[in-house]
């Protein structure tokens, strides 16, 4: 890592766990991020319950059919 100059006086291992907590931060950022930005609606679980109305209608006689 000679690119970075204040890291030089650590050892090996040191220099290791920094670099591994800049890149799990930058992961759990980027999660974060894609689930704020995607958490608005969620289209796949809409689907669902409007098939499973829809199976409920045509299995039960007793329920009227919206059209």
């Amino acid at each position: 890592m000679s690119g970075f100059p204040g890291l030089s006086f650590l050892g090996p291992k040191s220099k290791n766990a920094v670099v591994a907590g800049g890149l799990t931060a930058f992961v759990f950022g980027v999660y974060f991020y894609t689930m704020k930005a995607v958490g608005g609606t969620d289209e796949l679980q809409m689907a669902i319950d409007k098939f499973e109305d829809q199976k409920q209608v045509e299995t039960d006689p007793k329920v009227t059919a919206k059209v």
